[in-house]
């Protein structure tokens, strides 16, 4: 990660709090890195531990996984702290934001990248606990970090930077996804109507969109669709998914960092509200 932006460190005196970050090799990990690397101090959080059935321990980032991920970040030259968070907990996620403000002294970039993406089922064996668990992490927690992000940043009188890491399903809908592109679907909202309120406290609010991308969670995703689908094996539904996006690839985890570290930076000071697609040109809308 050193050296792409070679002498570059335009988020220096910057506190960043990326949520659901503590999974090498996850898109959390990468935005994280991505900061550390342009200067900002960062927290990286996640839930620590398997606390629920929602919350299996392959599909979280533990306490252990989370400094891994943190020493990545300290490598690019930039303070980095670890705070466990249960976003579906608001006074966990009050708790994460003061962690920041009492270590690093602010909060400046907030991305709540913290979601459930492997409850997928078809509609009709869905059952109420499924719909609320995810719901409960992608839409509300994201509502939970927003506002306590937003609240930090107006009291500091700074402006700030406050991103939602969405999805293709924001745009558009997939089978066995129905609380997922619900969630996704929300954010668009939420950034929206947070935006007009927060615009006159100098402080931006977007979604970035993704299409798939192989992390973990990822090659789980892929694992899944490729039975759904009907494919013979992960190769192949890859190679389809390739073949239906104009530049005839999946999204990287850089992809997604990149795109977050220009909204969190000054050249984007006049983007808000808007729900970004980083998708290789398959989500055009």
């Amino acid at each position: 990660m050193t050296g792409i932006l070679a002498g570059q460190r335009r988020f220096k005196g910057k506190t960043a709090i990326v949520t659901g970050s503590g999974r090498t090799g996850g898109l959390g990990a990468a935005i994280a890195r991505r900061l550390a690397a342009e200067g900002a101090s960062v927290v990286i959080s996640d839930i620590g531990r398997p606390v629920d059935p929602a919350t299996p321990a392959a599909m979280i980032g533990e306490t252990a996984e989370m400094e891994d991920v943190a020493q990545a970040c300290r490598e690019e030259g930039s303070e980095v702290s670890v705070f466990p968070c249960d976003v579906r907990h608001y006074e966990e996620v009050q708790a994460l934001a003061e962690h920041a403000v009492g270590k690093y002294g602010s909060v400046d970039i907030w991305v709540n990248n913290a979601g459930i993406g492997y409850i997928m089922k078809p509609l009709l064996e869905v059952s109420p606990a499924d719909w609320c668990a995810v719901i409960d992490v992608n839409l509300t927690g994201a509502f939970f970090g927003l506002r306590v992000a937003a609240e930090h940043m107006v009291a500091a009188g700074r402006g700030g930077r406050i991103i939602n890491i969405a999805s293709q399903a924001a745009k558009s809908g997939f089978p066995h996804a129905q609380a997922y592109t619900a969630s996704k679907h929300g954010l668009v909202g939420l950034v929206r109507s947070a935006a007009i309120e927060l615009g006159p406290h100098g402080i931006t609010v977007n979604n970035v969109c993704p299409n798939h991308v192989t992390t973990g969670l990822g090659a789980w995703q892929n694992a899944y669709f490729s039975k759904v689908t009907g494919h013979d094996s992960v190769s192949s539904y890859l190679a389809a998914m390739a073949a239906r996006i104009p530049l005839r690839r999946a999204g990287r985890v850089e992809d997604t960092a990149s795109a977050v570290a220009f909204l969190c930076s000054d050249e984007a000071a006049y983007i808000t509200a808007e729900s970004m697609n980083v998708s290789g040109g398959e989500e055009p809308h």
